[in-house]
């Protein structure tokens, strides 16, 4: 089984999986009578034949070392994944090689920190490393399979 170091969560590791949705700079305006900074386009919404739709997802909390055994893709819209909950999750992405995951990484957020995939990313499924796994979740409504899934032949170990 081969193992796979966590990361910590950067801008430049992650840009060719998405984008990281959170708090930090300098905001954009300031706004309800100055009491409020917007951090406005943090991401880049993308869908096919759909629309955008707000849904809440509920996750057990996983513990590592953790077994990484299947990957997913959405190739008809991003998906943007935002603790409703201070507490760090694992993010597990894979560039694409010929239409199957590539050697996977994996990425530990920051408590606050969110997360949005682009369209196609091959990723780890929903991995709170805490309670109570509590996301909204900004992704795409619309017909047809909006889901590809991948086994590893060999299951991969994610550890500190």
């Amino acid at each position: 089984m081969s193992v796979i170091q966590i990361q910590p969560l950067t801008l430049e590791a992650f840009a060719p999986f998405g984008q990281i949705l959170d708090a930090t700079g300098d905001p954009d305006k300031i706004i309800n009578q100055g009491k409020c900074g917007r951090y406005q386009d943090r991401a880049t919404l993308d869908f096919q034949d759909g629309r955008a739709a707000i849904s809440i997802f509920k996750a057990e909390p996983r513990a590592l070392p953790y077994t990484l055994d299947l990957v997913e893709r959405h190739p008809d819209g991003s998906q943007a994944f935002l603790p409703m909950y201070e507490a760090p999750f694992l993010v597990i992405v894979a560039p694409d090689k010929d239409g199957t995951p590539g050697t996977p990484l994996a990425f530990r957020t920051q408590p606050g920190q969110g997360i949005n995939l682009n369209r196609g990313t091959w990723h780890g499924v929903l991995t709170p490393l805490a309670g109570p796994g509590l996301f909204a979740v900004v992704d795409r409504i619309g017909p047809g399979a909006n889901l590809e899934e991948h086994w590893f032949d060999r299951p991969y170990t994610i550890t500190d």
